[in-house]
């Protein structure tokens, strides 16, 4: 095997980790989002609320809710390192793996691609800061759910395409 894919390896297992935990830490804060005796997700509020029930969600929220939310947006920003670098290092090991093709190219651009999805995940995570903090500054939210809706897709195409390949035994193991 080629060094520069056992170096993308040991990143994307460093990243796996930071994954994990972090993953760990959000989906335990989650049991605490109650709002008005309901209970409310992130992916609700990423993807399909609309408006007008972030904006009754967000109204509503105590004190205590407001700061545990708070906390999983802080996790939040560090399972973005460890996911959109990890996927990118995914990428870069099937790139490996398909040397010298027009795949590797393509596993070079979504590698990249993740510096896109990583920026749109800081947006999404500023503007629900922003909207915690003063929920009637939540206005059009269609630029919000495409820059949502873009993350998730370029990062699941990241992951879903180089996962087969990166995994995959190499048939002249070096």
């Amino acid at each position: 095997m080629k060094s520069s894919y056992k170096i993308w390896q040991k990143l994307f297992l460093f990243c796996l980790g930071l994954f994990l935990g972090t993953t760990f830490c959000m989906k335990w804060i989650e049991a605490g989002f109650w709002e008005n005796g309901k209970l409310f997700t992130i992916i609700g509020l990423e993807i399909s609320y609309p408006k007008e029930r972030i904006i009754s969600i967000l109204s509503g929220l105590d004190n205590h809710v407001k700061t545990i939310l708070r906390y999983h947006l802080a996790f939040d920003f560090v399972f973005m390192a460890g996911a959109y670098t990890g996927i990118a290092a995914l990428c870069m090991m099937a790139r490996e793996k398909k040397a010298g093709t027009a795949m590797a190219k393509v596993f070079t651009v979504l590698a990249l691609l993740q510096l896109v999805a990583w920026a749109c995940d800081i947006y999404e995570n500023i503007c629900l800061l922003k909207w915690i903090e003063n929920p009637s500054s939540v206005e059009d939210i269609t630029v919000y759910h495409i820059v949502v809706i873009a993350k998730w897709t370029i990062a699941l195409a990241g992951a879903l395409l180089a996962i087969p390949i990166a995994i995959r035994k190499s048939k002249n193991p070096v």
